[in-house]
């Protein structure tokens, strides 16, 4: 980022925390972030399910919880494709 904006590796990293910071921060208020052409960030809620603990093959319970998620948007998926 420094070399391609000509700035300081200081500022870029900086700017780059700013920025995860305000993802972040949506995410965590349980919004989304969408960055045109690259893709969006949301959360995506996981229901309770039963797993297995592959060393004894018992089955636990895995607690619901919350993922961050990525989708990636056209130009991204264009470019890498």
């Amino acid at each position: 980022m420094a070399t391609q904006t000509g700035a300081t590796k200081k500022m870029a990293a900086d700017m780059l925390d700013a920025l995860l910071d305000a993802i972040t921060g949506e995410l965590m208020k349980g919004g989304s972030v969408t960055l045109t052409g690259f893709g969006t960030f949301r959360i995506s809620n996981r229901a309770a399910r039963m797993g297995v603990n592959p060393a004894t093959g018992e089955r636990i319970k895995i607690k619901a919880s919350k993922a961050a998620v990525f989708k990636a948007g056209k130009k991204l998926k264009e470019a890498v494709n």
